[in-house]
């Protein structure tokens, strides 16, 4: 079963699927804002996982996914990128205001946050962080299977989860995947001292009002 299948996008139903039809418990994927998403959702009738990753690495992820996706507008000048970025400019608009408002409303929602850096850092404790917040028991085996299939390295080669399916007018396949490096700290490759402490700037600015310390790089203190 793909997996756009399994756990549909609430912004891109794409085979025009009545959602409420499918069957319970139902599992949807999104890049919404919290203001955007179904209504009940603020009245704790459903539960979010909602994942962060440090800025950076998301910028230049992004960056570089914006090549492979030939429905999204390829800006090969990174520094007019990242202004773009930290403009909200972009796909999904502003990730500094989508941040900051799922943190400031995190009491409308039963939500749980993790982190993309945790989840590389210890796999096997996110896990059981996730099914704590669903309220799952599960075996030491199945436990052992999740984090094994899980693993960055595992999904890469797992044609469902690397998207290997996707149409040639939407991707370009010579240039990248789907899932590329998956590292935490990788902006360190491609933004310049003065880059890094612009967008530092930006950053303590939007950010200033919330209690989140972000993961630059896998050696730092979680």
């Amino acid at each position: 079963m793909e997996t756009m299948d399994r756990i549909p996008w609430l912004e891109y139903n794409t085979k025009n699927k009545d959602y409420a039809d499918l069957p319970l418990p139902r599992v949807f994927a999104t890049h919404l804002p919290y203001y955007l998403v179904p209504r009940d959702l603020r009245n704790k009738r459903g539960r979010v996982i909602y994942v962060t990753r440090n800025p950076k690495d998301v910028m230049v992820s992004y960056y570089h996914f914006s090549k492979f996706m030939s429905t999204l507008e390829e800006i090969p000048d990174f520094n007019l990128f990242m202004e773009r970025f930290l403009a909200g400019k972009v796909l999904a608009s502003s990730w500094l205001d989508h941040v900051a408002g799922w943190c400031s409303h995190a009491e409308d929602f039963n939500i749980l946050f993790l982190t993309y850096e945790e989840m590389k850092k210890d796999l096997r404790s996110a896990v059981l962080k996730i099914c704590n917040f669903l309220g799952k028991k599960l075996s030491e085996e199945e436990v052992d299977s999740v984090v094994r299939q899980a693993t960055f390295e595992n999904m890469r080669k797992d044609p469902r989860a690397n998207y290997e399916n996707l149409p040639d007018d939407i991707v370009v396949k010579d240039k990248g995947s789907f899932l590329r490096k998956g590292t935490v700290g990788d902006w360190k490759n491609i933004m310049t001292v003065a880059q890094s402490e612009r967008f530092d700037k930006v950053l303590e600015e939007k950010m200033k009002t919330l209690p989140i310390k972000f993961i630059w790089d896998i050696n730092d203190e979680m």
